[in-house]
């Protein structure tokens, strides 16, 4: 049985090599994430170029996400890389770059102290610390309390929860790191601590002016973004909920129904999800996954996720190889649970201008499941029936068909999509028959299997979708 839901990984030191590429993919990666928070440019062009080195010589559309890492608050240089704070200390923090100790410590948000206000707290090291603010000389110097010491050592991530931060969304240094990614063509692109929809609507301004067709995938990892979440679905093209911050900067009780509901109403909207972080955390040092991290990724699998996420488990961890063949051992077992397919959303009839299209999507895959159709197949230009179909989340298996090479790669990361480059679009009659004969010699399908064509008529014209054909292998 072929995995429906996707592999995301994260790609660092313990696998940029070619070879370790090549082992994770085979083993079950269908989209390798490059996290602009780390390394070089030169580096990650090596990744990029191995990556597509290995899709070519072995027929394979491993997608990259380039994840930029947006407006990421950090502390300085602490003296001897780590000093401990005292609970009830006070604790000068200042936007001029010094060394920090137990009593001054530097923070790379200049306008830190104008934004924040007392009562408001800090959370430093993915919350393992935290500060009360007691003062602000809106210039440059905050005094807080602490409030939950230990060990503070050089730069470590800060969580503002309460603060409306005035940051940009897109720092200097992502634009530099998206101009890069752009160049190099890359299918997705990650954008961190997304606040509004706004924030979608300024990066992809900047994907259209450089002629790129690249796709956003809206990180979720600040409450600002819950609240205006619906407006921000509509606004990007997927989401990935990023537990990592996201837990951080809500209540982390407040997590596991935030994911749920982030991913049922992506689902409606037919955006891709990705739930990601801390999901095998154990086994970057461990050769078997703990008992809570199997049920969280078969939850997040229940829930209907298009893809869950490695970070640290393949960048830095000593089992890259075990801890996807891990998941992958996890996600097929829950996939043959019955409740994860067939979500019926019948088709809005306000959207006037996709409501062909959606209609026979939806339909297509009510059908499949009627006659237990074991393949969907759509021919695309755009992506969009690729997305629509998998939203639904059939049994049948979804083949995509298109002679468009710039979303091939894009939709690996699609729930459920197989994608074929097809350049042979004649009559409709024609490429059916042509499109069955190729599924089965390459055995994708068998003699007498029934298969379900989702296709534009004239075929030629690469139209919306108006057409479903009910027919059989021969």
């Amino acid at each position: 049985m072929k995995r429906k839901t996707k592999i995301v990984a994260t790609i660092g030191p313990a696998t940029e090599s070619k070879e370790m590429l090549g082992k994770i993919i085979n083993t079950g990666v269908n989209v390798c994430r490059i996290n602009f928070s780390h390394g070089s440019h030169e580096d990650h062009k090596k990744v990029i170029d191995n990556i597509r080195e290995i899709n070519k010589e072995q027929g394979l559309f491993t997608a990259i996400l380039a994840d930029l890492q947006g407006p990421k608050i950090r502390v300085g240089k602490i003296k001897n890389n780590g000093v401990e704070i005292k609970n009830g200390n006070e604790i000068t923090i200042t936007s001029e770059e010094c060394e920090g100790d137990a009593s001054k410590v530097y923070i790379s948000y200049q306008n830190f102290p104008q934004d924040v206000a007392a009562g408001e707290f800090i959370l430093l090291d993915d919350g393992k610390l935290k500060l009360e603010i007691k003062s602000t000389n809106n210039i440059d110097k905050v005094i807080a309390i602490v409030r939950h010491g230990g060990i503070l050592k050089s730069n470590k991530g800060v969580n503002l929860p309460n603060t409306k931060i005035s940051l940009p969304c897109l720092t200097p240094k992502d634009l530099v790191d998206l101009k890069f990614a752009l160049e190099m063509n890359i299918a997705w692109i990650g954008l961190s601590f997304v606040r509004n929809a706004q924030d979608i609507h300024t990066l992809k301004e900047l994907i259209a002016k450089a002629g790129s067709v690249s796709k956003v995938i809206a990180k979720i990892e600040k409450p600002e973004a819950i609240n205006d979440i619906d407006e921000i679905i509509i606004a990007t093209d997927a989401i990935m909920v990023a537990r990592g911050d996201l837990g951080v900067e809500i209540p982390f009780h407040e997590v596991p129904l935030v994911q749920k509901m982030i991913v049922k109403k992506s689902l409606r909207a037919s955006k891709p999800v990705i739930i990601a972080t801390q999901m095998m955390e154990s086994m970057i040092d461990n050769i078997t996954p703990s008992r809570a991290e199997v049920n969280d990724v078969a939850n997040a699998v229940l829930d209907g996720a298009d893809a869950v996420m490695l970070s640290g488990e393949t960048s830095v961890g000593n089992f890259p190889v075990e801890v996807i063949d891990a998941m992958d051992k996890i996600i097929k077992d829950v996939e043959t649970d019955e409740s994860i397919y067939n979500y019926e959303y019948p088709p809005d009839e306000n959207v006037i201008d996709r409501y062909i299209t959606n209609s026979v999507c939806f339909n297509s895959c009510r059908l499949a499941q009627r006659v237990r159709a074991k393949g969907i197949v759509t021919m695309t230009f755009s992506g969009y029936t690729a997305f629509k179909i998998a939203s639904f989340r059939p049994n049948a298996a979804i083949f995509v068909f298109t002679g468009n090479q710039e979303i091939l790669n894009m939709l690996s990361l699609v729930w459920g999509v197989e994608v074929f480059l097809y350049n042979k679009f004649v009559s409709t009659d024609h490429t059916i028959a042509d499109i069955k004969y190729i599924l089965k010699k390459e055995s994708k399908l068998q003699k007498d299997d029934l298969i379900i064509n989702v296709a534009s008529m004239p075929i030629a014209e690469k139209g919306q979708s108006n057409m479903m054909k009910l027919s059989s292998i021969e």
